[in-house]
């Protein structure tokens, strides 16, 4: 690197090189290890929630607080480790796909991060405040947040303006890089397909937020202004309430899995060593999912009441999902079909990624139908349902690219041994955490309690063990990071025989600065 002759190019010393740095490569570490710290934070809540639950009774803590617990789990995982994670990995990894020299707005991308900590530390102040913290949910339904919520509720609406903020922000960087910035060779139709489902999420996310930030805002005038938005007794409607929320969430899902299925396409075709089988599909096929995610909002609400004719148009729209979705895990299939397959931690991650999340998209379509619905509606099948598609979803591909690009960040190949006993432990541990609860739902088990019928206790009990040890598994991968950073086995540049790609060209470490000058053409190769 050229720091030797020329300080301006390194980066800068001591604590300044974070606050005041323009580089995406700090950018990007920084928002990983922010998310990774809230992952454990998140995850510390859970085991809070899952250590109640391994008995019958009311055991460690007050059902109010309980409530607390299940309602800052979701908010941080959601918006503290799964989001500004996919964004880490965007701000390191696009600019080395695009062979751009960096993000298109350095300083928005620094201030975008910095204000993550300043809103997190506002929301989890909460639980010390008079009251306690939000209990509400994490969906955060009025009348139950408006008129019965804490006050803390005025400060956690503050923190989910700053983190729409961020996300917006970030994603207007993503848009203007990939747009404006990629190298000379390098067509759309050519780009790796984690920079397309970044391209695609960062639409979604700009669409997306401001109606939570607007749903917030009516919140705020309900609890302080005297309106009645949400408020029946003032002539608003509670249920307008879930269809601007769900009108935010659900896209905000895809917002949390697009990026999962880019990682995994790049993995995947890495230890195959095949090429992605039909990549224009996948590109259509993300393009799909994002536009049907905003059709299909109203299928978390089949039980308030709406005309038969909503229920059928919401019920056969989010089916309608299922095809890109199967277009998606059949690509993924056939490119591993007759390949070269050899099964490093991220490959295992991967593949666990591909069959977990099919089974989370399974019980989606039995979600979907209207008057099955009915019965599932607010039980642990429904809790089943959806960490089967965020945690071996979003979180297993997370950490599939973080074993796969930490050679290129550090220098050095992590140990092998303890990636995969990390893998091991994870993935039993959240399937025992998490198949049991299909059963409890079906049995009629509610969400959201402290205190359950005896008939739940073992499928309770073993829900509860998976989650403990799904939790602890997870400081074997801090201990693997940690021992790669301070050294090991030199990576090469290409890091693994089958990367394609322009990241793989660049030395390992990845220097400071890279594409100063734009890479030769001749290395941009279609997918």
């Amino acid at each position: 690197m050229s720091a030797a002759h020329d300080h301006h190019h390194g980066p800068a010393k001591g604590i300044t090189r974070w606050l005041f740095t323009t580089n995406h490569k700090d950018i990007g570490s920084m928002y990983l290890w922010f998310s990774f710290a809230m992952f454990l934070l998140g995850g510390t809540f859970a085991l809070v929630i899952r250590a109640e639950l391994f008995q019958p009774g009311l055991q460690f803590v007050e059902p109010n607080f309980f409530n607390q617990m299940t309602t800052m789990h979701g908010l941080i995982m959601v918006f503290g480790a799964v989001m500004p994670a996919f964004v880490g990995l965007a701000n390191w990894m696009i600019p080395l796909m695009i062979g751009a020299p960096d993000m298109a707005l350095p300083r928005m991308n620094n201030w975008s991060f910095w204000i993550l900590p300043f809103a997190f530390a506002m929301m989890v102040s909460t639980l010390f405040m008079e009251g306690g913290g939000p209990n509400f949910g994490w969906t955060f339904y009025a009348p139950l947040s408006t008129t019965y919520g804490p006050p803390s509720t005025t400060f956690f609406i503050f923190a989910v303006h700053i983190l729409g903020a961020s996300s917006i922000m970030g994603a207007i960087n993503v848009i203007a890089t990939i747009l404006n910035m990629r190298a000379p060779g390098m067509t759309l139709m050519k780009m790796p397909l984690f920079v397309w489902t970044w391209l695609i999420t960062a639409y979604l996310l700009i669409a997306v937020m401001p109606v939570l930030a607007g749903v917030v805002t009516m919140m705020l005038f309900d609890i302080h202004f005297g309106t009645a938005f949400f408020d029946a007794a003032g002539g608003g409607d509670p249920v307008l309430f879930q269809h601007l929320f769900w009108f935010f969430g659900h896209p905000e899902v895809y917002i949390m899995i697009l990026p999962a299925f880019g990682i995994v396409s790049a993995i995947i075709p890495t230890f195959a060593r095949k090429r992605l089988f039909g990549y224009d599909s996948m590109v259509y096929a993300t393009a799909s999912i994002a536009f049907l995610s905003f059709i299909v909002w109203a299928h978390h609400m089949f039980t308030v009441g709406m005309p038969l004719a909503g229920q059928l148009f919401f019920m056969y729209a989010t089916m309608l999902i299922a095809v890109p979705t199967g277009v998606k895990v059949f690509n993924w299939v056939a490119t591993m079909f007759r390949g070269s397959m050899t099964f490093e931690t991220p490959m295992l991650f991967a593949i666990a990624f591909v069959v977990l999340f099919t089974i989370g998209g399974f019980t989606g379509v039995m979600l979907a139908i209207t008057p099955v619905d009915f019965q599932y509606h607010d039980t642990y099948f429904v809790v089943a349902h959806f960490h089967y598609v965020l945690v071996p979803g979003a979180v297993f591909s997370l950490m599939a690219a973080a074993y796969y690009w930490l050679p290129k960040w550090t220098g050095y190949m992590y140990d092998e041994t303890l990636g995969k006993l990390h893998f091991w432990l994870s993935f039993i541990g959240v399937n025992l955490l998490f198949f049991p609860q299909h059963f409890l739902g079906l049995a009629g088990m509610p969400r959201r309690i402290p205190d359950y019928a005896l008939q739940f206790a073992d499928f309770n009990w073993i829900s509860s063990v998976g989650g403990f040890l799904f939790g602890f598994s997870q400081l074997i991968l801090l201990f693997v990071i940690i021992k790669c950073i301070r050294g090991g086995k030199k990576a090469t540049a290409q890091v693994w025989e089958g990367a394609q790609g322009l990241e793989w060209t660049v030395p390992s470490p990845a220097p400071y600065h890279t594409f100063e000058t734009p890479p030769d053409p001749a290395l941009i190769k279609a997918q």
